[in-house]
């Protein structure tokens, strides 16, 4: 019995690969109209479809949003109880059927066209109402669903999801959207952690322990373990920077036989220490704490500190 539910399952996924195979071989200069009328959309591009098509579509819609499309989901049985009204002159409207065919879809597509949006069509059948009343049509071609009845909106509906992805891919190429755009719309995902930028969680003014190369270096430990980050940055008159100073730089200046009471800063700092941009993403940050073996960093900006950035603020930001 497992190895026949086993097969079931392989046949269902093979069937749905067919379909997918038979949808790329439909792709045509509808789908480059479909792409450059949306690119050329001034308002929001609007997904409406009914039952499977209807969950397919809002799926459809929150990819394109993400990816630098403004879009939104309309249920075609509200929107002929009000929900028309959402749709402004400036929108885009994919309507969504396999069969092409839908009532609740069809009984809104007369208002839409005579407001004047144009509407591009997604369908299993090229010769359907819905396919003839749109300005643009995307043939599924999907030969037969997954289903063994050919009844439940399977192979479809894989289809249609794939070509909405596509949609999606290709404006996104088209419009030059990177992963920085799209961590804007994902500030709370994993993705938009990590393209989290250095600015974002540096420390900065009073908080900064800074100090001149010429400070007493007893002096400096006092900086140190005021401002809490096991380390000072020695600056110039201009804020450039000159050295940092660890509790590693001054165990190693110990151990060699310094004095901190007679010594000066500039004696056991590190010169010309690593340091990074305030437009670095965190995740580098983190890499060149990594490759040397430090736990802090300055930020700098021409040269001047501008910040600090320790491995417990990384820890914190949650981009690992």
């Amino acid at each position: 019995m497992q190895s026949e539910v086993i097969e079931i399952g392989k046949n269902a996924i093979q069937e749905e690969i067919e379909a997918l195979k038979n949808l790329k071989e439909a792709i045509d200069e509808n789908f480059e109209k479909a792409v450059n009328l949306i690119l050329n959309t001034k308002g929001k591009v609007i997904v409406t479809g009914m039952g499977k098509s209807g969950l397919i579509g809002k799926k459809i819609s929150a990819t394109l949003a993400s990816t630098g499309t403004p879009s939104f989901f309309l249920h075609p049985a509200e929107a002929i109880h009000g929900d028309l009204g959402m749709i402004s002159k400036e929108d885009t409207i994919i309507a969504i059927s396999n069969s092409g065919e839908t009532p609740e879809l069809l009984a809104i597509i007369p208002t839409i066209k005579r407001w004047g949006n144009p509407i591009i069509a997604i369908t299993n059948n090229p010769k359907s109402k819905l396919a003839k009343e749109s300005d643009i049509h995307l043939f599924l071609n999907v030969k037969k669903e997954a289903c063994p009845l050919n009844l439940a909106p399977t192979s479809s509906s894989t289809a249609t999801l794939a070509l909405g992805d596509a949609l999606a891919i290709a404006l996104l190429k088209q419009r030059g959207f990177t992963e920085r755009d799209f961590a804007i719309f994902h500030p709370g995902g994993s993705l938009g952690k990590k393209l989290m930028k250095v600015n974002e969680i540096m420390h900065k003014d009073e908080e900064l322990p800074l100090v001149s190369p010429d400070t007493p270096l007893n002096e400096t430990v006092i900086v140190m373990s005021e401002k809490g980050f096991g380390c000072a940055i020695a600056v110039n008159q201009e804020n450039k920077i000159e050295g940092i100073i660890t509790d590693g730089d001054l165990r190693r200046f110990i151990k060699n036989g310094g004095s901190i009471d007679k010594s000066l800063c500039k004696d056991a700092m590190t010169k010309s220490p690593k340091s990074i941009t305030k437009d670095m993403l965190v995740i580098e940050a983190l890499e060149i704490m990594e490759r040397h073996n430090i736990t802090v960093l300055p930020v700098v900006e021409n040269n001047k500190v501008i910040g600090l950035v320790h491995l417990h603020d990384i820890l914190k930001s949650g981009v690992i």
